[in-house]
């Protein structure tokens, strides 16, 4: 296996589509596939299977990510380290953040910032994971910031709210609930189906249990996922209905998408750094100017 194999590998465990993990790494879907294949090839196992137009992760795929995570994310500290110590360091930012962050608010934060006069020269390295594991790697100094939700009672990180995020019920379109073509429903009506949940290791996941126990409803749970993507496929084969994030994703998949009547308090995403680093002169420039934008720009 080589280096590319794996980034291509970890692309396409996070899109779980073929085409949009291609169009993201700027190459073909041929040449994605191939490279997958030789991959499983070599591992001996498949990494993924077919999940309607999409693709999901196996279980060999799922015990195989880590290990590569980990093995991308050491060689990215050595690589910054050998930046650091020819001096190159001050102009590179390390940006963590929660899956939804990465289809539209990280992009578009991001470009924006590269393009503003003075910092053509500005450098990212950039992290995907759950809330709980974003927090413990910055526990380690392993980036400069994350975009992600809060953790309450943490002492060593400071969590500044950047924008808030809607949350929705997501249905199959052959769901009675799709059926009913409501524009809003409320999760008394929705209670009596099963449902898929984001597992304990996302930020999301405490705020969606608070959601139901306001209302003294428990859910009955189908299954846990860690991230969109995976929940968008099962819920599209109906295996059960889910509350998500609007995210863009949603207008591009099979899927029936309702507000939610009386939601309950607003859901945020934050900008998290620790209290007790000195962020370079570039990634004390990108935090001044995520909050800026998170003023102007709709997400």
């Amino acid at each position: 296996m080589n280096l590319k194999q794996l980034h291509y590998f970890k692309r396409l465990a996070e899109k779980q589509h073929y085409t949009e993990a291609a169009s993201s790494l700027f190459i073909t879907q041929p040449s994605l596939s191939h490279a997958i294949a030789e991959l499983e090839k070599e591992l001996g196992v498949m990494l993924f299977e077919k999940s309607g137009r999409n693709v999901r992760i196996t279980h060999a795929g799922k015990l195989f990510l880590p290990y590569v995570d980990n093995a991308l994310l050491e060689l990215e500290n050595g690589r910054l380290a050998l930046r650091q110590m020819c001096g190159q360091q001050d102009d590179v930012i390390s940006l963590a953040f929660i899956y939804t962050m990465g289809e539209t608010v990280v992009p578009r934060l991001v470009d924006r910032f590269v393009h503003q006069p003075g910092n053509d020269n500005k450098r990212f390295c950039f992290y995907q994971g759950t809330t709980s594991a974003l927090v413990e790697d910055m526990r380690a100094d392993k980036y400069d910031m994350a975009i992600c939700s809060l953790v309450a009672d943490e002492n060593e990180i400071e969590f500044l709210p950047l924008i808030s995020q809607e949350l929705v019920l997501v249905t199959s379109c052959q769901h009675p609930l799709a059926q009913q073509a409501k524009e809003d429903i409320s999760l008394e009506e929705a209670i009596a189906y099963p449902f898929i949940f984001f597992s304990q290791k996302s930020g999301l996941s405490q705020f969606i249990d608070k959601m139901f126990m306001q209302k003294k409803l428990i859910p009955e749970i189908a299954c846990y996922v860690e991230e969109d993507t995976e929940m968008v496929g099962l819920v599209s084969v109906n295996y059960g209905i889910a509350v998500m994030p609007r995210i863009s994703t949603l207008s591009r998949s099979d899927l029936h998408v309702v507000r939610i009547r009386d939601p309950g308090p607003t859901r945020y995403i934050y900008l998290a750094t620790r209290k007790d680093k000195m962020l370079s002169a570039a990634a004390q420039g990108f935090k001044k100017f995520v909050f800026t934008a998170c003023q102007t720009l709709r997400f």
